[in-house]
């Protein structure tokens, strides 16, 4: 487990919280720096973690702490969930969001889950950067034919390829089809992401 943090905070008094925070948890602090010294402090002990504390204007003193030190993982503590400031940490390979807002327990879970190599956004903020991926497939909905529809209706269901072909009458390989073509028009990877869309279109109940 990842466990050599990096802590970063302009006040020293907050500063000193959130190391006994962390290291009651078990985590050690390898470094504590105020946003003028973060970079030199991560490239100087390349932390597993660095947890950065700043009144965000940018993500830059995130970038840089990548850049000197590539094995760091990135956590941001923040009070920012405008969707541009979500959008670059998520761009950037930022492992962790947390709003202050939250609790000292759900900080520490985060770390948790990002030192075992799990991303780890507040539901918030997943939101936020989820919600223009739902708009433009939400858009492309009409686009589907009744056909089409039942075939995602009963995968969402949990249906394999066989049974939607058995259900609908048809072959295996033109439920296949229909399956490769509703994933090519509506930009989906993986089964999960076409669940979700069906029970945003309420062709399923969650």
């Amino acid at each position: 487990m990842a466990n050599r943090i990096l802590l970063v905070h302009n006040y020293p008094i907050f500063l000193k919280a959130l190391k006994d925070l962390v290291e009651g948890a078990g985590f050690t602090v390898a470094g504590e720096a105020a946003g003028g010294d973060a970079v030199p402090t991560a490239q100087r002990v390349q932390p597993d973690i660095a947890i950065l504390d700043l009144e965000l204007t940018s993500l830059e003193p995130a970038r840089q702490i990548l850049e000197a030190s590539p094995g760091t993982r990135i956590i941001i503590l923040t009070m920012h969930t405008e969707e541009y400031y979500v959008l670059e940490a998520i761009r950037l390979g930022v492992k962790g969001y947390v709003l202050k807002t939250k609790t000292a327990g759900e900080l520490l879970q985060t770390i948790h889950e990002v030192s075992q190599g799990h991303t780890c956004y507040s539901p918030e903020v997943s939101r936020i950067a989820l919600q223009p991926y739902f708009e433009r497939n939400l858009k492309r909905s009409d686009r589907l034919t009744d056909r089409e529809r039942q075939v995602v209706t009963l995968i969402a269901e949990g249906n394999s390829t066989k049974e939607v072909a058995t259900r609908l009458g048809i072959s295996v390989k033109t439920a296949d089809c229909h399956r490769t073509r509703i994933m090519d028009k509506l930009n989906l990877h993986q089964t999960a992401h076409l669940v979700r869309y069906a029970i945003r279109q309420g062709f399923v109940q969650p």
